[in-house]
């Protein structure tokens, strides 16, 4: 599972951070998800939970999934995106190469697969707070 992956990183960056910024324990850590990541969050939370280190002890995960923002390159219309209008193998397969969308998810005003995501790709640390 990717989720356990991405824990690991989270953590592993978290640290880094802390490190140089003379943090000694970690006390909130602040994830932004991507909805078009479609990350499992609950997975992701556990996982983050089973791979704390003494640093982070008493962190509290705060993550928050960011909607997907897509912008037609035909006609320039902007739309937040829906995974309830998509099957589920057509989620299933987003899930695991993004960078299909384009196949299944269409312009709702003028029907074309040319689109760019302009948010909601990725996962990246907000913010890390601590105590010295």
């Amino acid at each position: 599972m990717h989720e356990w992956a991405l824990a690991e990183a989270v953590i592993s960056t978290a640290s880094q951070i802390a490190e140089k910024e003379g943090i000694k324990e970690i006390t909130e850590v602040k994830i932004k998800v991507g909805e078009l990541q479609q990350i499992e969050l609950d997975i992701l939370d556990f996982a983050l939970s089973q791979l704390k280190t003494s640093k982070f002890k008493k962190t509290n995960f705060n993550i928050e999934t960011l909607k997907a923002e897509l912008q037609c390159r035909v006609c320039g219309y902007q739309w937040i995106f829906s995974r309830e209008n998509l099957d589920e193998n057509t989620a299933e397969a987003i899930h695991f190469v993004p960078e299909i969308a384009h196949t299944y998810i269409k312009c709702p005003k003028c029907g074309s697969p040319d689109f760019e995501i302009l948010q909601g790709r990725g996962i990246w640390l907000e913010s890390i707070k601590g105590v010295k």
